[in-house]
């Protein structure tokens, strides 16, 4: 019986060469670099989506309390124009005019600003401060902006939203 040189033995053992270990990490790395920036803008797209809901969620709760307030429903205090005197008059409640033991709430809880991750940093104005203030004069709640001096994804920043 003659037997082949072992140099033209059929090849039975199976492997992967270097070329398609490089063309897999190639695609891989292409895949890598496609599903980065996806994920770092989805969390940030979230957290601005979080940030607009607290804002519009705090910003009706101070609409709702003028539209009380203008109705005559809650007492009004003095150079407040109908406005709460400070955002925990929100929470608290307020009496109810011509009723006992009677209050009404405006907020559950002040949401979490997401870009600073507290909910005691927020920027507060009142009527009477300039619309670019960057501090509260104390004289009521009228608006109330983020804090961060971070730039949203479509290029304003996050305390002018």
């Amino acid at each position: 019986m003659l037997r082949r040189p072992t140099a033209q033995r059929p090849r039975t053992d199976r492997g992967v060469t270097l070329i398609e270990m490089v063309v897999v990490a190639a695609l891989m790395l292409i895949l890598a670099s496609v599903s980065y920036p996806v994920a770092k803008y989805s969390v940030k797209r979230t957290k601005e989506a979080e940030l607009r809901l607290g804002l519009r969620e705090v910003r009706n709760a101070i609409d709702e309390f003028k539209r009380y307030s203008d109705a005559g429903l809650i007492p009004v205090d003095l150079g407040t124009d109908g406005y709460p005197s400070e955002l925990e008059a929100l929470l608290e409640g307020v009496d109810l005019v011509g009723q006992i033991d009677k209050k009404v709430r405006f907020l559950r809880r002040v949401p979490i600003d997401p870009m600073v991750g507290s909910n005691e940093d927020w920027l507060i104005l009142s009527t009477q401060d300039e619309p670019d203030a960057s501090f509260w004069g104390g004289e009521n709640v009228f608006d109330i902006r983020s804090s961060s001096q971070g730039v949203g994804l479509n290029g304003v920043p996050y305390a002018e939203w």
